[in-house]
């Protein structure tokens, strides 16, 4: 196919995967993407994938793929702090700011543009169009949505009432230095992967590199994520994701927006329901963050000029470690369809047929390992 050129809406992992892929393929593409201060520094690790092996071959990165910490035995705790279950299965944390930073540094600096908020996308006369929020409207011959959890793009795809539904619980979670990971906590979850569970909750955490990819001892995170229960119904889901200056935000609430008093009662009830440990551990963070889980499946993932990839198509649960993964798949689809089709509507059917099966089954397997929590 000729060259084409194509805006991305969302410069993340999963927009710069097909960015990546597609600039050097020969297309002219160039990265939208919302945040004004960039993404690098706020990623933990994640879990190896084969989508992801194979998007670093298809760049030249594998390398990348061995830059992670080790988690040498997984580990599950009683109340009590006692490790009841050990399994000796040592698992690696790719970091994820090495990845970001490898498919960041395959794009020049004029391709990838920040601050740039879509507010809508749309098709017509021959062209897609991606309008920001001051008002400027982009052309292209293709548009992708790579807008997450909250896609835009989506509409111009699915329909206005094509939105995630909350599935029932959140996600608490924290990152920062190993070493403002106490002692009395570290000498028992450092280097593994640790777990607890208890009725319709459970909490994980595991060291992962440093925000520059660092892995040595002393410079790498600790990260911690806490699974609990929380009613949409009676107002609770929004009063968690209230920020400190009574905005509520709809998907997330980011890190350093949690009220004093919000923290302060996690606190608490990490003291009273989770081992001395994960307690402490929960502690330490001063500036805890909140994904709450939503679910969403697209009926259809293209029109005749627009795509949707990664959660912008599907939206899948944490449990699974597969969400960049499925970006990764999604990603490499769509650069093969586009490179063997000799028209860009036969291409995108082509990514559709492939693809969307892919995220259904990866979805229901999401919500098959969340149904404990509801």
């Amino acid at each position: 196919m000729h060259s084409l050129k194509i805006a991305i809406a969302g410069g993340s992992l999963g927009g710069l995967f097909a960015a990546a892929l597609l600039h050097a393929a020969g297309h002219e593409v160039t990265v939208f993407e919302r945040s004004k201060h960039g993404l690098e520094g706020r990623g933990a690790g994640l879990v190896g994938q084969r989508e992801i092996f194979a998007i670093l071959r298809a760049v030249g990165c594998e390398h990348v793929a061995r830059i992670g910490v080790v988690a040498r035995e997984r580990i599950f705790l009683d109340q009590g702090g006692q490790i009841v279950e050990r399994h000796e299965t040592p698992q690696m944390q790719i970091s994820w700011d090495i990845l970001f930073r490898s498919f960041r540094e395959r794009l020049p600096d004029r391709n990838y543009l920040q601050g740039r908020e879509v507010v809508s996308a749309s098709e017509h006369g021959g062209a897609a169009y991606l309008t920001f929020s001051d008002g400027i409207t982009v052309e292209a011959d293709l548009v992708i949505g790579v807008d997450g959890v909250g896609s835009i793009v989506r509409r111009a795809v699915a329909g206005d009432a094509a939105a995630p539904v909350y599935a029932g619980y959140a996600a608490w979670r924290g990152l920062y230095p190993e070493v403002d990971l106490p002692n009395s906590a570290a000498e028992t979850l450092r280097e593994r992967f640790a777990f607890f569970n208890m009725h319709r909750s459970h909490i994980l955490g595991y060291l992962v590199a440093g925000p520059d990819g660092s892995l040595e001892a002393g410079r790498r995170r600790y990260n911690w994520v806490w699974y609990r229960t929380l009613s949409d119904a009676d107002g609770s889901l929004a009063r968690e994701l209230t920020d400190a200056s009574g905005h509520v935000h709809q998907y997330s609430l980011p890190a350093g927006a949690m009220p004093d008093a919000a923290r302060d009662d996690l606190v608490r009830v990490a003291e009273q329901t989770l081992p001395p440990q994960f307690a402490t551990a929960v502690s330490a963070e001063r500036s805890p963050f909140i994904q709450a889980i939503f679910d969403y499946a697209a009926p259809i993932m293209v029109t005749t000029r627009i795509a949707l990839l990664g959660d912008a198509a599907f939206v899948v649960r944490p449990h699974t470690a597969m969400g960049v993964s499925k970006a990764a798949g999604d990603a490499l689809a769509l650069s093969y369809a586009l490179a063997q089709a000799d028209d860009l509507a036969t291409a995108l059917a082509a990514y559709d047929a492939t693809r969307r099966s892919a995220g259904n089954e990866i979805a229901a397997y999401g919500r098959r390992l969340g149904a404990s929590f509801i």
